[in-house]
């Protein structure tokens, strides 16, 4: 009963600090723009397949194949710590064994999983600690995101020693009861913990009983400030993919407004006045909730940044760094307007503050970060909003493209020739 009260007491504090955080990752999705969403049926597939398949993460095979591992592992990991949660509510233990052969594979999963996660986090420690990959560093990579990484790996690392523990010694204690199948408990649990009585194995029982699931608790508090976020983000970003040709630039809804009422004045609706709309992307909330949600989903893996063609010859741009700055900038404009309110002004913006312009227009939106990112962020349609704000707001275009615009407006064409000299060219060709 004791332990029931304290299990509900720490439950019922753990879900009061998440929904506090969520609270505030709400306000933040509040100031941001809409973002349509349909075709639901295609959107589960590509889920099923990038998100659950982890079919983009295999473009780097050794990696790719540990992280799938970790992500497998931990989907039916879950299933065990909601029946822990279960049992510590009711004061029951493994409340979910009438279920058979299912409770039987989710019992052997875990148990054989604990151990592949257990390796496969110990990999990804020695790969941070000892060996420099290039695309874990960056401007935009501060102590604080190596730091964040080892903290989480760490966690995870405890979150399966305890769980095996907890299986070893269960295993130990009920070895001609115990409920669900334990393969890998089965072999080593004699040889570790044979030799203890049953206060002692009912002891190492319930340290790691109460480890596994306050470490749940502390990492679910942990992730929503942290690039770990991902964990709960990735697949409804995923899910949420841009749907269509990734080389399709959509149009702005303000701007055709205008073309169709200048062509279309007695059937178009009338276009907003002039300076209540605004052109593109210049403040963290003139994104869309989509591009939100992208940069809180983004993990930081460096792989969009690591296939950037300009980034690879030597320019300033970090397709990464444009998410993990929104995620920045979100999060000090939040906390200024809810202290200051929708006038909040601090000389920063989003634009020109954290992304620069020569970092934007080193993009040629060929998208091959968008192509490589495992969580589906569509980084070239957040570049272009930002440089459409430049060109459209501030008409602080390259000279390169304002000499074209001046001879489209000029020429109607983007060359610097006249209308009447434009097939001049054809007259070389019969001599």
């Amino acid at each position: 009963m004791m332990k029931q009260i304290i299990f509900s007491i720490v439950l019922l504090a753990t879900l009061g600090v998440f929904a506090y955080s969520m609270k505030r990752l709400w306000y933040n999705f509040s100031l941001t723009h809409k973002y349509p969403v349909g075709n639901w049926g295609e959107r589960f597939i590509i889920m099923l397949k990038v998100a659950i398949g982890q079919t983009k993460i295999f473009r780097y095979p050794i990696a790719g194949f540990f992280h799938a591992l970790v992500f497998w592992g931990f989907i039916v990991i879950t299933l065990g710590s909601i029946e822990m949660v279960v049992d510590g509510i009711i004061g029951r233990e493994r409340v979910f064994a009438p279920t058979g052969w299912f409770y039987d594979f989710v019992t052997a999963s875990g148990d054989i999983m604990a151990y592949v996660i257990i390796v496969s986090i110990l990999v990804f420690i020695g790969r941070r600690l000892f060996i420099r990959i290039k695309r874990f560093y960056g401007i935009e990579m501060k102590p604080k995101s190596k730091i964040d990484a080892l903290i989480a790996l760490t966690i995870i690392l405890l979150l399966m020693v305890s769980l095996a523990g907890l299986n070893l010694a269960y295993y130990q204690m009920h070895t001609a009861d115990y409920e669900g199948l334990y393969p890998i408990s089965a072999l080593l649990a004699p040889s570790l913990f044979g030799g203890l009585n049953a206060q002692g194995l009912h002891i190492i029982h319930e340290i790691s009983w109460w480890s596994h699931i306050l470490l749940i608790f502390l990492f679910a508090n942990i992730l929503p400030y942290s690039k770990h976020f991902h964990v709960f983000t990735s697949v409804p970003n995923v899910f949420l993919t841009r749907l269509g040709p990734l080389g399709y630039l959509q149009n702005m809804p303000a701007i055709t407004s205008e073309i169709k009422y200048m062509l279309y004045p007695e059937t178009a609706e009338v276009p907003a006045e002039a300076g209540t709309v605004r052109y593109g992307v210049k403040e963290s909330n003139d994104v869309t909730w989509k591009n939100y949600l992208d940069s809180l989903a983004c993990t930081e893996c460096g792989r969009c940044t690591d296939n950037c063609p300009a980034n690879i010859t030597g320019k300033k741009l970090s397709p990464r760094k444009i998410f993990v700055d929104l995620r920045a900038r979100m999060k000090e404009y939040a906390a200024g307007t809810r202290e200051k309110g929708m006038t909040f002004e601090d000389g920063k913006s989003f634009l020109h503050t954290y992304v620069t312009a020569e970092e934007l227009w080193a993009c040629t939106t060929c998208n091959a970060c968008a192509t490589e990112c495992p969580v589906n962020i569509n980084h070239p349609s957040l570049i272009l909003d930002m440089r459409r704000f430049m060109v459209m707001e501030e008409a602080a275009a390259p000279a390169g493209l304002n000499a074209m615009f001046a001879n489209i407006e000029n020429n109607g064409a983007p060359w610097q020739y006249p209308p009447e000299d434009r097939l001049n060219w054809l007259n070389d060709l019969n001599k």
